[in-house]
């Protein structure tokens, strides 16, 4: 089976310069740091830590700044802090980003006023604006998601070590809306909280490396094969393959066919590695792609990210995860609360209802109580910015909001307090359990 959702260049010479680029670039990550994240993904898949997996939908080169860097960063670094310490559990953070350029689309064209032009398919492809010039699919963007995503990296690993991750800074993180808003103020009382405990612990000498910075991972969807493959390198260690643009990646919905190139090509390399299931998953599929990728039966590999609709999660899931367990297999279940729930709102723009969000997530926390499995963590696109996409939320963000702050170029995102208000009902959810 050929490869699906791939783009199509005109010019067969220059896509093979931009690929001979990529090769001899040096990774973006190392496999030593794909192998952490994968022995931290078997304790998600043992019940014994939660992955919080989190970030744009699609990045664009124009977002390469160090305000959104660390926006998004400030974030998941705060929702991170709420689970933890609210649901005494590990988390392991993951971001959707230094990579997630790259988006499939239902249609392979877009047609304004008469107009007809290829699909926007993400910087990594084309460009956003509605010309023919800017809708050219043009290989010499695959070097330009390299760039982008080591300058993302390179922040983020900035930040994360550089002190700005340190727990005594968490009121900086997020004070300037702390005062005006009920999920700022429950923010606050965790942080009053934690500066009791850690001053605690240095008032009796404690002072553990772990409050001064934390482990950070990269993550994408692996959509581009060319890209991927063409920074897929030997470990010198291990003589295994691994995808070095990312630790983590994952294969998405329209992407996941067994026999498909996308499949093949994650069979081979060791990085833990992700499978977004939708409504039309059967639990043979699902066991059918775990014995693909996965023959080996290693632990912390294999992640399913179900993305099945508030309306379907609790009919779908259950025989899925039933069957998948009573095979034995090892697998982290994630939630994915984003993706079936999108709708054309009144207005025009895509959006997501915050409760639907909600209530898909809660599904997937009752499926897993009612099978005494592990609701092993959350996949959501977010933004650390005060945007308006999704619908709902503590501030009732209405369908006529949405242009107020509509900013997306695919997906509507949660925005930062929204993201934070999740993050309180999930570790409710975790803490119940």
């Amino acid at each position: 089976m050929g490869a699906a959702q791939q783009p199509t260049y005109a010019d067969p010479a220059a896509r093979e310069r931009a690929l001979e680029q990529l090769r001899r670039m040096p990774p973006l990550v190392f496999a030593g740091e794909c192998d952490d994240l994968r022995d931290r993904m078997a304790a998600v898949a043992r019940g014994e830590a939660f992955l919080l997996q989190g970030g744009d939908c699609a990045e664009t080169f124009e977002g390469v700044t160090a305000e959104n860097v660390r926006n998004k960063l400030r974030v998941l670094l705060s929702m991170a802090v709420v689970l933890t310490y609210a649901a005494s559990v590990p988390v392991v953070k993951v971001g959707r980003l230094a990579g997630q350029y790259a988006k499939p689309r239902s249609r392979d064209t877009e047609t304004r006023d008469g107009v007809t032009l290829p699909a926007y398919r993400g910087d990594a492809v084309n460009g956003f604006d509605f010309t023919p010039e800017s809708r050219v699919h043009d290989p010499q963007r695959l070097v330009d998601v390299y760039h982008a995503s080591s300058a993302t990296l390179n922040l983020a690993r900035a930040f994360t070590t550089g002190g700005y991750a340190d727990l005594r800074q968490m009121h900086e993180w997020n004070k300037d809306f702390v005062k005006n808003s009920p999920v700022g103020v429950s923010y606050e009382q965790v942080g009053g909280e934690i500066d009791r405990a850690l001053a605690f612990m240095d008032a009796i000498g404690v002072e553990p490396d772990a409050f001064r910075s934390v482990d950070f991972y990269s993550s994408h969807e692996a959509l581009i094969l060319e890209y991927e493959h063409a920074l897929t390198r030997v470990d010198s260690r291990t003589q295994r393959s691994y995808d070095v643009s990312s630790h983590f990646v994952w294969i998405g919905e329209r992407t996941r066919q067994l026999d498909g190139a996308h499949v093949e090509l994650l069979s081979h390399i060791a990085n833990p590695i992700g499978v977004k299931l939708g409504p039309t998953t059967s639990a043979d599929d699902a066991i059918a792609l775990y014995e693909k990728l996965n023959p080996e039966r290693e632990s912390g590999r294999i992640t399913f990210i179900t993305r099945f609709g508030a309306d379907k999660i609790r009919d779908l899931l259950p025989p899925l995860v039933e069957k998948v367990t009573a095979a034995g297999l090892e697998v982290a279940w994630v939630c994915d609360p984003m993706h079936g729930n999108t709708f054309e709102a009144s207005t025009g723009y895509k959006t997501r209802e915050f409760d639907d969000v909600i209530d898909e997530t809660r599904g997937f926390f009752e499926v897993h109580r009612a099978l005494g499995t592990w609701p092993g963590g959350i996949h959501v696109e977010l933004t650390g910015d005060d945007v308006t996409e999704c619908v709902g939320g503590g501030r009732r963000v209405s369908a006529e909001d949405l242009a107020t702050r509509y900013e997306t170029l695919c997906d509507p995102r949660l925005n930062r307090e929204q993201s934070l208000e999740l993050a309180f009902l999930v570790a409710d959810m975790l803490h119940q359990r």
